[in-house]
């Protein structure tokens, strides 16, 4: 797809092109031709923020951030090495680490950096862990989406580079539902929309490289 009309989406001003492309996410799911992901992204989207919000003190376990790491790959790039090592984090530190940054919601800022600190969790994955429990504050961090948007610059996977591109996407979800009253945008709808419009990670393929030289847990 042209670049031109990957980022087209980015300049709409008018609501049905957005709401066209957040309709067509279920369909460009399907057509990145993988049964997991499909699967994955009903768990994701569905009963993940369910089973997170019946908790007392929300959290997510072990097994869910195991399940979001992988929700995440399937979508973008696989990191085996990522995989072990989330697999290394107690059950305990999954669940302290992740009731304490869902606890300081809606700060844009310490959520990200105290689901970080757990073993193989970087920027990205803990921005999807906070999607599925406020996608209004914290849009998934996708390379797809950060390069459908101007201004941002190469891909860094890195706390500041998700800080510019979530504080971009809760802005335009704001554009959104005052232009658009008949229905709620997220900042994480919107992000989703982008990722559709580009035709998901077989529709974008290389046009989105993280920045060269950064090797870690994204």
């Amino acid at each position: 797809m042209p670049e031109a009309n990957r980022k087209a989406l980015w300049a709409e001003g008018e609501c049905q092109p957005w709401h066209d492309a957040l309709d067509s996410y279920p369909g460009v799911i399907e057509e990145q031709g993988s049964e997991k992901l499909s699967k994955l992204d009903r768990w994701f989207g569905e009963d993940l923020p369910a089973a997170i919000k019946s908790r007392e003190a929300p959290c997510i376990y072990l097994d869910e951030l195991q399940g979001i790491a992988a929700w995440k790959m399937s979508r973008g790039v696989w990191r085996e090495r990522n995989r072990v090592l989330i697999a290394t984090n107690s059950p305990e530190s999954v669940e302290q680490a992740s009731r304490q940054a869902f606890a300081a919601v809606p700060d844009p800022r310490a959520p990200i950096t105290t689901l970080s600190s757990l073993a193989g969790v970087g920027p990205a994955t803990a921005s999807a862990a906070l999607a599925a429990y406020a996608p209004d504050v914290y849009p998934f961090f996708d390379e797809v989406v950060a390069a459908m948007m101007p201004g941002l610059g190469p891909v860094a996977f890195t706390a500041k580079y998700y800080a510019a591109y979530s504080d971009a996407l809760r802005e335009r979800a704001a554009q959104l539902n005052q232009a658009c009253p008949h229905m709620h945008w997220t900042a994480h709808g919107v992000a989703q929309a982008l990722w559709a419009a580009a035709g998901g990670k077989a529709g974008a393929a290389g046009v989105a490289a993280p920045a060269p030289g950064i090797l870690r847990a994204d």
